[in-house]
């Protein structure tokens, strides 16, 4: 028996194409091209349905919109998890990434200096606490709905954490930039063997089959909050 986890990174949201940290405060929400893209997403769930047992969903609000699809197409309520969120900006949340970066990146003598340990702004986390919060969100709900199909709606960051989960990456170790398109799937089977292991398979990732092949959208100009350090996307 296994638990099989389909993670959906939202559609496209404003914060992907203004220049804006897209935190609880920052988010607004999709774009009408966010809302179209989860709309084909909605189509292609009802017209070949997961048989899913459980609906999560992050609660920042490009999320919870996406979530709102996808809960028509599935049949399912949606139940929020907040360790589902992007990583989590602190006080820069709603500044443009130019201000950000002025205010809490200026005079450094190497930009583009990784560490995954540097908070992204006071009261906010660094790569390296967002991936414990993620992984153990993630490794909550495969734990919670064993031998159930969950689907959780979620952002590029979080995939990103599934696959460090999957091959016991930590911090320091190597990144998997995978950057998933908006409202891609990504499905993982996850079992405990007999000797108590956890393992993970990969059944398929990006699938944006729902989008059509021209209607494939290109990677936004931005995403919502720039990794510490380095001014590349923690997501979406």
């Amino acid at each position: 028996m296994a638990t099989e986890l389909f993670l959906v990174r939202h559609g496209e949201a404003v914060a992907n194409v203004e220049p804006v940290i897209g935190g609880m405060r920052g988010d607004a929400g999709l774009t009408p091209r966010g809302r179209e893209q989860a709309r084909l997403l909605q189509e292609r769930l009802s017209d070949r349905r997961v048989d899913a047992d459980r609906l999560v969903s992050s609660t920042l609000p490009r999320a919870l919109q996406t979530a709102e699809y996808v809960a028509r197409g599935l049949g399912l309520p949606v139940l929020r998890d907040d360790g589902l969120h992007e990583l989590r900006p602190g006080e820069a949340d709603g500044l443009t990434v130019e201000q950000w970066r002025a205010r809490y990146r200026a005079g450094e003598e190497t930009p583009g200096t990784w560490d995954p340990y540097r908070v992204f702004s006071p009261g906010g986390e660094s790569w390296a606490t967002f991936l414990a919060r993620a992984c153990g969100a993630l490794s909550r709900l495969v734990a919670r709905h064993r031998d159930e199909t969950v689907v959780a709606v979620c952002h590029a960051g979080v995939v990103e954490a599934s696959f460090a989960l999957a091959f016991g990456l930590g911090a320091s170790g190597n990144r998997v930039d995978c950057a998933p398109l908006n409202t891609s799937l990504t499905h993982w089977r996850h079992r405990v063997t007999p000797t108590g292991e956890p393992e993970w398979t990969l059944v398929s990732f990006n699938d944006a089959d729902h989008l059509g092949l021209g209607a494939v959208p290109a990677s936004p100009p931005h995403d919502a909050v720039p990794l510490p350090g380095d001014g590349r996307a923690a997501d979406d």
